[in-house]
């Protein structure tokens, strides 16, 4: 299987800022894999409420996580503050991607790249719900700038 590999967006039109604690580091001393799987997820869940969404309403529907893949750039350590950049693509009858990258605040060090498959989701009927067009235009708008 190849290498999972991400090219950047032309736009990420959303930033926020993490800062990377103790727990976040594994024995190697650097950021754990599983720990930048939950600060992506941090990151994507204040990506949506800035769009004015949240995890359980995208316009009435939920969201749930299809898929996801991550490409390390580079180690990150204690202390320092990741800043996540997010924007969307590849939107579907269900969903969207979130595409993001982050990178070292202070020394701009690229660190890892991903995307996240987000599928709106019904949870009481318990199935996929399809992508509203008013939520895609606006997602497609705000990636246009």
């Amino acid at each position: 299987m190849p290498r999972l590999k991400f090219e950047p967006l032309q736009n990420y039109p959303f930033r926020t800022e993490l800062q990377l604690y103790t727990s976040h580091i594994n024995h190697g001393n650097h950021l754990d894999n599983a720990q930048l799987v939950g600060l992506a997820s941090e990151a994507r869940l204040r990506f949506l409420r800035w769009l004015g969404y949240d995890e359980m309403d995208v316009m009435g529907a939920g969201t749930v996580v299809g898929d996801q893949g991550l490409q390390y750039l580079s180690e990150a350590f204690h202390g320092e503050i990741l800043v996540f950049e997010m924007g969307t693509a590849d939107y579907n009858r269900y969903g969207f991607d979130v595409c993001w990258q982050a990178h070292d605040k202070a020394s701009g060090r690229a660190v890892a790249r991903g995307k996240i498959g987000i599928v709106l989701f019904n949870y009481q009927e318990r199935r996929p719900v399809e992508l509203p067009d008013a939520v895609r235009d606006k997602l497609e708008a705000v990636q246009a700038g």
